[in-house]
């Protein structure tokens, strides 16, 4: 792995991605144009703002998401963070962090870019920065009991009509 790997990637996935929305596709421009100046912008070291690597997390039959209170940023969210040395691409990390967060193995995942989101945060750097999420659609096995990490103040299954009012998901 390299910062140039998960730059490579994060570069393709949203070159290769079909924004649903006219802001969803200013917002892969400015994401695109970031990464132009930003060679290791995938990594938490570039303070002005960072990839991420995000999943939502659906049950088996999709009628429910996983989504951690997160001790941070005091909403509910999807799974994910930032991408580390190890990882060779950002959908890998985006696999990583949801089978570490989730405590659920065997989880399956869509290799397409779901989603992108922006985000302003004071992240484990300390000071504010900002996360770009890339979001991956990820489903659990049948029968799937998350374990809550260090990572979540609460973490659980949400009916995907019924999410509380604090949740900030992205569902299409």
């Amino acid at each position: 792995m390299s910062a140039s790997s998960l730059h490579a990637s994060a570069t393709a996935l949203l070159e290769s991605w079909r924004p649903p929305t006219d802001s969803d596709a200013s917002l892969r421009e400015a994401m695109l144009a970031f990464l132009g100046s930003a060679p290791r912008g995938c990594l938490r070291e570039h303070a002005p703002g960072h990839i991420t690597a995000s999943a939502v997390v659906l049950s088996h039959d999709e009628r429910e998401v996983l989504l951690t209170l997160h001790p941070r940023v005091g909403r509910w969210i999807q799974l994910g963070g930032h991408c580390e040395e190890g990882d060779e691409t950002v959908a890998a990390a985006a696999l990583r962090e949801a089978t570490e967060e989730s405590g659920i193995t065997g989880l399956r995942m869509d290799p397409e870019l779901y989603g992108a989101q922006a985000h302003p945060i004071t992240c484990s750097l300390g000071a504010p920065t900002r996360h770009l999420d890339l979001l991956f659609r990820i489903v659990a096995p049948a029968g799937a009991v998350p374990i809550r990490s260090h990572e979540s103040t609460d973490l659980r299954w949400w009916p995907v009509g019924a999410l509380p009012d604090s949740a900030d998901v992205l569902l299409r």
